[in-house]
């Protein structure tokens, strides 16, 4: 395994990373934003409000992208499992 193979697999590592952290957090992060506008605009101050309203979207989130999620997850670690097969064989 060359350090070009190893740098390829870091890289494909990110864009994994991203791809499975991406939506909770952006689900998380748009919640978030209208629930704080909607306590400025009220001006109800209470720290519990957020938290049910990004329970149900990291949840609503989850059950849409699960299965994208765990496709991603699994072709992945095929990747690495056929390099590391490859990389013992040689």
């Amino acid at each position: 395994m060359t350090a070009a193979d190893t740098g390829a697999l870091l890289a494909e590592a990110m864009l994994v990373i991203v791809k499975l952290g991406g939506p909770p957090l952006l689900a998380a992060l748009v919640v978030g934003v209208v629930i704080a506008l909607f306590q400025a605009v009220t001006q109800i101050n209470e720290a519990t409000l957020s938290f049910i309203p990004k329970l149900l979207a990291l949840g609503v989130t989850m059950m849409l992208l699960g299965s994208f999620m765990f496709a991603t997850l699994s072709s992945y670690t095929a990747l690495l499992f056929d390099r590391m097969v490859a990389a013992g064989g040689s």
